[in-house]
């Protein structure tokens, strides 16, 4: 069950924990469209008994206040008050997909706290200098970012559209990518634990509004409010090489600026094959963890 918490400007942001309490605490940051029940498989905690999981709905999703024109940045805030409200001083964070923006951003604005943090099939900022920001992308994105930066009416339309049909029947995002995914996305798709905690964060992220994911889509084609070479904390990106989703060369862009930062290009997978990524991911966070003393 999750918690209410409340942010410091007053929202309430819908927190969720599991795992072992007294182990490393891991921020999971979900994508988009997402929620905190879609962060990872059913038996992570199972196969980490030394770590404490904790997520939360960003704003406008599933149980969470929205927050209108948010910017990434604005993760920080809300990942920090969350910690406080769960008496979390220092932790890990993991961001996948749209999550991983987020997980940068708290990485870069939260030094004191964040212990490392992984960006998992992550995009690079809209204005990323020498990036051709669009190539190699799917339709659906180029026409959802597209509409994000030349008509954001059109674009919380489309979603609001797309978030009602979800809503009467989850499965059908799921099918409607299914025609862009990778011959290494499908098979990952197709397994019931990944398809059911597909279904199960899309059904939860629009089922009060889809405004967490017009704001995502706003938040990532406009000024995210730090510089990616700020971040000063371990930092592993990941992504796979056939991912249509979110191009390698985002990845690639981010890894040339974010200083000292541990980049690892899978071949032969696709955008959802980080699900099954987590798991080392989470082993190099546990590294991570140990040289910087860890247990505070």
């Amino acid at each position: 069950m999750g918690r209410h918490v409340r942010s410091d400007d007053g929202r309430l942001l819908l927190a969720e924990e599991w795992g072992n309490p007294s182990g490393t605490p891991v921020l999971l940051l979900h994508g988009t469209p997402g929620s905190r029940l879609g962060t990872a498989l059913p038996d992570l905690a199972d196969h980490h008994p030394d770590m404490r999981f904790f997520a939360y709905d960003r704003p406008g999703y599933g149980g969470s206040d929205r927050l209108p024109g948010r910017r990434v940045a604005d993760a920080a805030r809300d990942a920090a008050a969350v910690a406080d409200a769960l008496g979390v001083e220092h932790f890990a964070v993991v961001g996948r997909s749209g999550g991983a923006p987020h997980a940068l951003a708290c990485a870069a604005l939260l030094p004191d706290r964040v212990r490392a943090a992984a960006a998992l099939v992550s995009i690079a900022p809209r204005d990323a200098t020498g990036l051709d920001w669009f190539a190699g992308m799917t339709p659906f994105n180029v026409h959802e970012f597209g509409l994000a930066a030349e008509s954001p009416e059109l674009l919380d339309a489309d979603l609001a559209a797309r978030s009602a049909a979800i809503r009467r029947d989850p499965e059908r995002l799921v099918e409607d990518l299914r025609a862009e995914l990778s011959d290494h996305d499908l098979p990952i798709v197709s397994d019931p634990a990944v398809r059911a905690t597909l279904l199960r964060t899309y059904r939860e992220a629009v089922g009060t509004s889809h405004h967490g994911w017009t704001d995502d889509t706003l938040a990532f084609t406009h000024p995210w409010g730090f510089d990616v070479s700020a971040v000063a904390v371990p930092v592993l990106l990941w992504h796979g090489l056939d991912d249509a989703f979110s191009p390698p060369a985002h990845t690639r862009w981010l890894a040339d600026r974010i200083p000292g930062a541990t980049l690892v290009l899978k071949p032969n997978a696709g955008h959802f094959a980080a699900q099954y990524a987590l798991p080392a991911v989470l082993e190099w966070l546990r590294d991570q963890d140990a040289q910087e003393g860890g247990g505070r």
